[in-house]
């Protein structure tokens, strides 16, 4: 039997089961678009008519909306449906320990403006006045994108359980920084904060089509200035008593080794983050860079392991050592089914993937466990900032409307995040 906590259940009314069937039919047309009202109701097993009341529901709220025909061996030809994010927009924006990017996006996570970035000010204030005038600037200069719905950051620290408060975000050396209402105060917009590993989390399952929606438990590791990692279990994103579950960057991989941003020694990401990769190449601690290696990023890095730099590639294969002993350590205390895994350092994939799996496989409790499948994301799908869109994108589309009779499910300390729902409150 599963537990629940009784303080707080909201009993199932008359609406419950029609808010459950728009809620399928948002996810259904996300994962299947463009579908026709046949189709859905083939895929809900349910008569057509009573799917085609639910599609018109949310076509008059402007959630939906029809599009071209379909082809039919017989009869009329359908008429196909799709999320409907005309006119809409979202700002996405990813703040790292070193620079922030921004973009447009539509509700779906595509791109509609280039994407720009500027060094990350440490200083909360100055850096809440920069983005917002940053927004304000790339939304004047893009008026086709439609109405602004809101801004989504992903944030390389941990978060409060409300997602207002930045706990602790060490290589920012932030400790419970309100930072959501002063930047919502500031560009007269909602805005939704999330863990940047968590936020890629929430986008890799809200970008998965068709029927291919990942099976078992998953993790994502976002290996940038820092490491985090965001967990999904049953399709949630797991959160924790205090919202800091995975943050695996910080287990502790020797109690002797260097000190870390966060205050101790010898965290996991004082030995893969960019900034620890680069160090290796320099033969010191960086930033800064020395002067003649000007704006050399990881990818460079690998650029130049193929081009015969026995040190790049030395410093490359050290980090994928390490990353390999702490995959293994993930994989030991979670199992999941697959980790996907992003960041810079997979833009030497090619170079590295051997020794990363060596590494596992040396401290994997159980063979299997050193296969785990790695899905590499790469930098060019922008994660993060797909992270970023979602925080928008999927309340959008999460049926909130009208859901006061929802039921709430929930197990354990923390609910976990649902995909229709990006922070339970």
């Amino acid at each position: 039997m599963r537990r629940l906590h009784t303080k707080e259940l909201r009993i199932a009314t008359r609406n419950t089961s029609r808010a459950i069937n728009r809620q399928i039919v948002l996810n259904l047309l996300r994962t299947h678009q463009p579908v026709s009202r046949a189709a859905l109701a083939r895929l809900m097993g349910m008569q057509r008519s009573a799917v085609g009341l639910l599609v018109n529901e949310l076509i008059a709220q402007g959630l939906v909306r029809e599009g071209a025909t379909g082809e039919a061996s017989r009869g009329r030809k359908p008429t196909l449906l799709h999320l409907d994010s005309r006119g809409r927009c979202a700002a996405a924006a990813d703040m790292r320990a070193t620079r922030t990017f921004l973009a447009l996006t539509d509700l779906m996570g595509r791109e509609l403006s280039p994407v720009v970035s500027f060094a990350t000010d440490h200083d909360p204030g100055a850096f809440v006045q920069n983005l917002a005038g940053r927004v304000r600037r790339l939304l004047a200069e893009h008026p086709e994108a439609g109405r602004c719905q809101g801004v989504g950051l992903a944030v390389p620290g941990m978060l409060d359980r409300s997602g207002s408060v930045v706990v602790h975000a060490p290589r920012l050396g932030w400790r419970n920084v309100a930072l959501k209402e002063p930047l919502a105060a500031a560009l007269g917009l909602p805005v939704e904060l999330e863990n940047a590993a968590k936020a890629c989390a929430l986008a890799q399952l809200w970008a998965t089509r068709g029927d291919a929606q990942p099976s078992g438990d998953m993790v994502f590791l976002s290996v940038s200035d820092g490491v985090g990692g965001g967990v999904v279990v049953g399709g949630e994103v797991l959160r924790g008593r205090h919202n800091v579950a995975g943050e695996f960057g910080h287990m502790p991989l020797s109690v002797d080794g260097p000190l870390c941003a966060c205050g101790s020694p010898g965290c996991w990401e004082v030995y893969v983050s960019n900034l620890a990769t680069l160090s290796r190449y320099v033969g010191r601690p960086v930033p800064p860079l020395p002067a003649e290696l000007g704006d050399l990023t990881v990818d460079g890095l690998a650029v130049r392991a193929r081009s015969g730099d026995v040190r790049a590639l030395t410093a490359l294969l050290a980090t994928a050592r390490y990353l390999g002993l702490g995959l293994a350590s993930i994989v030991n205390a979670l199992d999941p089914a697959r980790i996907y895994l992003s960041g810079e350092i997979t833009s030497a994939w090619d170079l590295i993937e051997s020794t990363v799996r060596a590494g596992m496989a040396e401290r994997t409790l159980v063979a299997a466990g050193g296969d785990t499948e790695i899905v590499v994301v790469q930098t060019e799908e922008r994660p993060r900032l797909r992270g970023a869109a979602a925080l928008v994108g999927v309340p959008a589309f999460g049926d909130d409307q009208g859901s006061s009779g929802r039921v709430l499910h929930s197990s354990g300390d923390a609910p976990a995040q649902r995909l229709g729902n990006p922070r339970r409150r």
